[in-house]
């Protein structure tokens, strides 16, 4: 079996079992509006102090989100040992990494769909005209997020304290990607919207990187 079918088929799997129940996705979304919220009512912005801190408190409220969903990416194969049920199946293990990451990206992705807007009115930002550059960063800072998560999901999963290391074990990592997401996000939150480009590239570099580092050692990963 292919690469690409067994992915597509572990996506349908994830999908299935979310959406059938919502309680990872739902759980999320209120937990990520929550931290808006908060944050909100805690530094009451102006709209210049939206403009300047507004990025950074978005990008947590996604990490926080991502953190809270990626956790039982692999945690929940523990049970009756469906990881290493997916393991003896003829598929690679760069498959059911893939498939998981597809899942996990998906899951975040409509919890940003709901977040922005609820960030825009909150803190008195506008995102007229620049709803297209900023999804390509949102897409680009989601997919480090989703990759090195998934990872180290797959890593601490048999870890007795997994729920502490994988925070851990991302925070570190992510350190370098949310600083530059913050940034691309801040140009385009500025009185001149703009894309930094410098800022971009280190986002598309930084998941190419991993994305390939997370196919080469694939089957490192995937051992007990």
């Amino acid at each position: 079996m292919s690469t690409a079918r067994a992915a597509a088929i572990l996506l349908g799997k994830e999908l299935r079992l979310e959406f059938r129940t919502r309680e990872l996705l739902n759980a999320t979304v209120v937990f990520a509006i929550v931290v808006v919220v908060l944050f909100s009512f805690a530094f009451n912005p102006t709209p210049d102090e939206s403009r300047h801190y507004g990025p950074g408190l978005l990008w947590i409220a996604f990490l926080f989100s991502g953190s809270l969903m990626l956790h039982p990416s692999f945690a929940r194969e523990r049970s009756n040992d469906t990881l290493d049920a997916l393991r003896m199946a003829p598929v690679s293990g760069f498959a059911i990494l893939l498939g998981k990451m597809l899942a996990n990206f998906i899951f975040l992705s409509l919890a940003e769909v709901v977040l922005v807007p609820v960030f825009a009115v909150l803190y008195d930002v506008s995102l007229a005209g620049i709803v297209g550059r900023l999804v390509l960063v949102l897409v680009l800072g989601s997919i480090g997020i989703i990759v090195t998560g998934t990872v180290f999901s797959a890593i601490s999963a048999h870890a007795r304290m997994r729920e502490l290391l994988l925070p851990l074990l991302m925070l570190p990592i992510l350190a370098p990607l949310l600083i530059a997401a913050v940034e691309a996000t801040s140009a385009l939150f500025s009185r001149r919207p703009y894309l930094d480009q410098t800022w971009a590239a280190f986002l598309a570099g930084f998941d190419i990187v991993f994305l390939t580092a997370s196919w080469l050692l694939c089957d490192f990963l995937m051992e007990e």
